[in-house]
């Protein structure tokens, strides 16, 4: 994957190396730890995005049309060169690749989360946004597998606020900032386990939809 964890924390020590950035930081360890690509992102400052679109429909929650992505297996040092040349840019992870994503309300995904801990189901990554919304990281292919698993489980006809981003989507990870709202942060930060091999989208949903459901009536 790049390089451990104790490679990090050496060179984060040496006394040679000049200081990192949080962000700087956080890119190398999702390319290098996590084997995630990562996508420099717009910001969006009272309301108007970083991208100069006066009109822009997503201010500061899209990539830069012009930024390079950082491949995954990126370590520290080709981390920090590749985001020096966006500055202020924010993290952006594509979907599709390494996991899919499952989005409920906050308050549903914390109430799943706590049952689905409880009935030992494997879980991946869980972040939390400052619109409201718990995204959890599934394996690839969710999206594109909703409606047949939802008509499976039957809640095909559910009015549920639940959806997948899957290929083309991304998301905005800890520790940025979305859309000058706030910083998304991890509910259940990746690991070594989870982070390669995030759970099927089946074994969660049943739980997730049911919460959804009784929350929402």
């Amino acid at each position: 994957m790049g390089f451990t964890i104790g490679g990090i924390r050496e060179m984060r020590s040496g006394s040679r190396r000049r200081v990192r950035t949080t962000e700087c930081t956080a890119v190398a360890e999702y390319t290098g730890l996590w084997g995630w690509d990562v996508v420099p992102g717009a910001r969006a400052v009272a309301g108007r995005c970083s991208c100069g679109d006066p009109v822009c429909t997503a201010p500061g929650a899209h990539p830069l049309g012009f930024a390079e992505p950082v491949a995954a297996g990126a370590g520290l040092d080709d981390a920090t060169k590749a985001w020096s040349r966006y500055p202020g840019a924010a993290i952006l992870l594509p979907v599709g690749r390494a996991f899919d994503v499952l989005e409920v309300a906050e308050a549903a995904g914390r109430r799943a989360l706590v049952r689905l801990e409880r009935m030992g189901l494997p879980l991946g990554p869980v972040c939390a946004t400052p619109t409201g919304r718990a995204q959890f990281f599934v394996a690839p292919g969710a999206a594109a597998e909703l409606p047949r698993l939802l008509y499976r489980m039957g809640w095909d006809d559910a009015d549920l606020d639940l959806r997948c981003l899957g290929p083309g989507a991304h998301v905005t990870a800890p520790p940025s900032d979305l859309g000058g709202l706030g910083p998304v942060r991890w509910l259940r930060p990746p690991t070594l386990d989870t982070a390669g091999a995030p759970p099927q989208a089946r074994l969660l949903l049943g739980t997730l939809a049911y919460i959804c459901h009784r929350t929402h009536y």
